[in-house]
């Protein structure tokens, strides 16, 4: 480049004095100016080539370079990709997602120091190491903005010292690794100091102590704005923040472990010494009062206090004097009192959570009494409010999402409310509300969500909800509406969930429903329908897009089979609810299971419906063969109703079906043989008119014989064999005979026999280890009764996840197992050493016991030494009949007492299998019955107690996806 630069000037030297004096004299200026440039140039390309070097020596140590292939030699770094420049110099690096397998001494060493590097952003990069090593090499003096988050970082926080060298440092992210800090002495002790910048972000590490947040401090800088130190595990008082936080505006100390009262001098030093905005203080165990010091923070906008412990009347005169806040949260707290008419004053008021809580009276008409008001949320929902919603909250102009839910309201819904005309969610399910649902809620043409279930609404859909185009979530259920389902709904494109059961709609079902392009949840069960089933419903199948009711706070109460419960089951929304106030829900009673989550698709623009609920109407004529093309379909519940003719085979092709229920109708014919392919947890053929073969070639025969009875003609497993005749219990050959069916049933082999009490044993044994690791996983936010984060069986490949346990999990939502899990022989031999005698800790009338070392390096069943006769069948025997508790892991037993209700049921099947007496054992065909029973909680035990109150209920954490499954073991 330089040698073009001295040719150009030569030629253009040549051609000036060629000319005339005056022109040379001209450009002699110019020839000047331009030596500094030249230098410049020179200058610029020796930095440029000394980048060049550093990028290709950190490529060098990665170990993955090929996601670095544009970094060649012998070409210009600017050209790098990822890579910006100012001036020919490298200013910008961002290579966040790219797996570059790196240690932190190789950023250190190579990126950290470029010259003129501004910003560096290595976000989820699979970086490791510590940042000790930072102190090793020399940090650019124009860095301002670092980005190291979602990294496996590790060490301790102090080594953030070492990046005190970068001094134009402006911005830290350490979010989403694995720092930690032993304590507050030994870092405060060691000199070292974090870096002054105006962002610290430590996020979701595992910083643990009280010291942090003073050791942050020590320095002296007064400079640090934004300062998070979320999801932790800090414990202690908060403690003051003394003059390093005087700069503070943002400070983030949610889902930590504080605990105690909110210190008046943190309140003091945040609001006085400091200017903070906003503050986040939520999920910890902080517990009395909210202080009074808070009317002081003049300044502050944004105060979350969420799910604590705090207590006493709603704090009125503290917060009206905050006449700058914006936002509000208070929910999950045990506050009481009523609601000042007063909270109006705070005129800048966008959001207002005060759900969960025990607030009582009734919700203050002025709310809204300033025309300028500002108020866009209102959450009210899981309180004691009671009188009547008043006319005018239609005055909150601004408002987005109204939630009044799980209260004691009563009355009619106000009119008013039709003027919201910016209004998304409009929720009040479970009060006293009774009337019509009014017409004018059809002028709010924004409306997304309308749930007014369990209350007492009379009348008619009114016909202006034709209007709520945007509508998604349309819930009606449990109440005493009447009239036809209006054929209009089908033109609400965006509609996914429609519930309308437990009414009293007549007529037929439209068939324009079918023309719901985005419909994925459809429940009208328990009304007074009548006529055929249109075949229209599946027109959406394959067609169905993403994303209408995505990140939805929901709860499945999926009902008892073996409970006469109507419908399969029933979709809350439950945003803001305690989920131990669900025994507040009527139909909680029904329930086996109670599911929580999120929603989120997984398919994209080619899903179908995936919950069809029409039982308990009066339909009649056959099963459309068109539902068999909804493929996503999990839940098929069109029982009690007055359906004929044959079972179409097409139903066979819903391979994501898990819940089948096709009872009590007057279907005849066989079952059909694509049946076996289906991956049903639950399936119910039961009073109808079905004769012929249960298939035999798939997993029906392992279901109870309760799903096939009351067919006159239906024969075979699980029922009797066709063409045998039924045994009487008090025949003299009964036990020989049942002997002599089992053995057939399981091909006749006595080794068979000693594998089903192997099968049983470990069945136990798997329960707890899945156990203790499903407790090490589950989520502290949830009902603290019995939480199932497994997966289900993998015969099953069905597609709403159950988020939380060992797979990333996968399981479906409508198939509500617990899984087996996958034991080959190849792993039994693996983990006894291929039944080495040196595994072998006892032998009994059942056979060998060996001990088995399982992959996670726990041995099983246990050590010979615990159980004396070195007879593992006796010692659980023995027992067991003293106390049935010596039996369980009394540590898992510490984590969760609840679960020795599930485990009581596996020890029960496990003892059938090992009784004295051969022929009262139970064939494997009934085993995995009798443990499919468990896990659907189904399970009939006599010795098994549920209390009034539902404390045993199941809740599992979920994720709602609607798709096929992603994540296979």
């Amino acid at each position: 480049m330089r040698g073009r630069t001295s040719s150009s000037s030569s030629t253009t030297g040549s051609s000036s004095m060629a000319s005339s004096l005056p022109l040379l004299l001209l450009f002699l200026p110019l020839s000047f100016l331009s030596l500094p440039a030249t230098a410049s140039t020179a200058e610029i390309a020796a930095g440029a080539s000394m980048d060049a070097q550093q990028l290709l020596s950190f490529k060098s140590k990665i170990q993955n370079p090929q996601s670095l292939q544009s970094w060649q030699p012998n070409q210009n770094p600017c050209d790098f990709s990822f890579v910006s420049c100012q001036a020919s110099r490298v200013s910008a690096i961002d290579l966040s997602f790219v797996r570059l397998h790196a240690d932190f001494a190789y950023v250190s060493s190579y990126l950290l120091s470029l010259e003129k590097l501004e910003r560096l952003s290595l976000k989820s990069t699979n970086l490791t190491g510590n940042l000790i090593a930072a102190s090793d090499s020399p940090c650019g003096k124009l860095l301002i903005e670092l980005d190291l988050a979602e990294n496996g970082l590790s060490g301790e926080v102090s080594g953030i010292s070492s990046l005190s060298s970068c001094s134009g440092l402006k911005s830290l992210n350490l979010s989403r690794n694995g720092l930690e800090f032993s304590g507050g002495g030994a870092d405060l002790s060691s000199g070292g100091r974090p870096p002054c910048v105006q962002v610290l972000d430590l996020s979701f590490n595992n910083i643990s102590g009280g010291g942090v947040l003073p050791w942050i401090f020590s320095g002296g800088c007064t400079e640090l704005q934004y300062l998070n130190l979320a999801t932790n595990g800090i414990t202690g008082e908060i403690p003051a923040l003394g003059g390093g936080g005087k700069g503070l505006v943002h400070l983030n100390l949610s889902s930590n472990r504080f605990s105690g009262e909110i210190p008046p001098r943190f309140v003091a030093d945040a609001c006085l010494s400091a200017s903070i905005v906003e503050l986040d203080l939520s999920s910890n165990n902080l517990s009395g009062t909210l202080p009074s010091d808070f009317a002081s923070c003049a300044s502050l906008e944004s105060l979350n206090v969420s799910k604590n412990y705090l207590s006493g009347g709603f704090p009125a005169n503290t917060l009206t004097s905050m006449k700058n806040l914006k936002k509000l949260i208070l929910s999950y707290n045990n506050l009481t009192g009523v609601l000042p008419r007063t909270l109006s004053v705070i005129g800048n008021l966008e959001l207002l959570d005060l759900s969960s809580n025990s607030i009582l009276g009734p919700i203050p008409s002025e709310l809204c009494q300033d025309p300028n008001n500002r108020l866009k949320e209102l959450y009210l929902q899981n309180n004691r409010f009671t009188g009547v919603i008043p006319s005018a909250l239609g005055n909150c102009s601004q408002l987005i999402s109204l939630d009044l839910s799980f209260n004691y309201l009563r009355g009619t819904i106000p009119r008013s409310l039709g003027s919201l005309s910016k209004l998304r969610d409009l929720i009040m399910w479970l009060n006293h509300l009774e009337g019509e649902i009014p017409n004018q809620i059809g002028d709010i043409r924004t409306l997304e969500k309308l749930i007014i279930d369990d209350n007492g609404l009379t009348g008619t859909i009114p016909s202006g909800l034709r209007n709520c185009t945007k509508l998604n979530w349309l819930s009606l259920s449990s109440n005493l509406l009447s009239g036809e389902i209006p054929a209009w709904i089908g033109g609400l494109e965006n509609l996914a969930i429609l519930k309308l059961g437990n009414n009293s709609f007549s007529g037929g079902i439209p068939p324009e429903l079918g023309d719901c392009r985005s419909l994925i949840w459809l429940d009208l069960n328990s009304n007074l329908l009548n006529g055929t089933i249109p075949p229209s419903l599946s027109k959406q199948s394959g067609q169905i897009a993403e994303g209408l009711v995505t990140g939805k706070k929901f709860v499945y109460l999926k009902n008892n089979p073996s409970v006469n419960c109507h419908g399969a089951g029933n979709l809350l929304e439950f945003a803001g609810i305690r989920p131990e106030q669900l025994t507040r829900v009527p139909r909680v009673s029904c329930s086996s299971r109670i599911y929580t989550g999120l929603t989120s698709y997984t398919f994209k623009n080619n899903g179908s419906m995936i919950f069809l609920d029409l039982s308990y109407n009066l339909l009649e004529g056959s099963i459309p063969k068109e539902i068999g093309s909804m493929y996503y379909l999990f839940v098929l519940n069109l029982g009690h109703n007055s359906l004929s003719g044959m079972i179409p085979d097409d139903l066979g092709s819903l391979r994501f079906v898990a819940i089948l229920d096709l009872s009590h109708n007057q279907l005849e014919g066989s079952i059909p043989p694509s049946f076996s392919f289906l991956s049903v947890s639950e399936i119910d053929l039961s009073n109808n008119r079905l004769n012929g073969t249960i298939p035999q070639s798939g997993h029906l025969l392992t279901f109870q014989p309760s799903s096939f009875t009351n067919n006159s003609g239906l024969c075979g497993l699980p029922l009797l064999q066709c063409g045998e005749d039924p045994i009487k219990p008090n025949s003299v050959n009964y036990p020989y005979q049942k002997s002599h069916r089992r053995q057939a049933s399981i091909v006749g082999s006595v080794a068979m026999a000693l594998l089903v009490s192997l099968f049983c044993i470990l069945g136990l044994i798997i329960a707890v280890v899945e156990s203790k690791k499903r407790r090490k996983k589950k989520d502290i936010n949830t009902l603290d009764v019995y939480i199932d984060s497994r997966s289900h069986s993998g015969t099953a490949n069905v597609s709403w996840k159950l988020t939380g346990a060992r797979e990333a999990l996968s399981i479906n939502l409508a198939t509500f197992e617990k899984p087996l899990r996958k034991l080959t022989f190849a792993d039994l031999l693996e983990a006894t050493n291929g039944f080495n005698s040196n595994s072998l800790i006892g032998s009994g009338g059942f056979g060998d016991v060996y001990r088995a070392h399982l992959k996670d390096g726990r041995k099983k069943p246990t050590d010979s030494s615990d159980f004396g006769d070195n007879n593992l069948v006796g010692w659980v025997k023995q027992h067991a009949k003293l106390k049935i508790s010596d039996v369980f892991d009394p540590e898992l037993m510490g984590e969760d007492p609840s679960l020795e209700m599930e485990l009581l049921q596996h020890l029960k099947v496990a003892c059938e299998c090992l009784n004295d007496r051969q022929w009262n054992r139970p064939t494997m065909i009934q085993v995995l019955a009798k443990l499919k029973a468990i896990h659907s909680g189904t399970c009939d035990d006599s010795t098994i107690t549920v209390d009034s109150n539902h404390s045993v209920v199941e809740v599992v954490e979920v994720s709602l996806k609607e798709g096929p499954e992603l994540n296979k073991e």
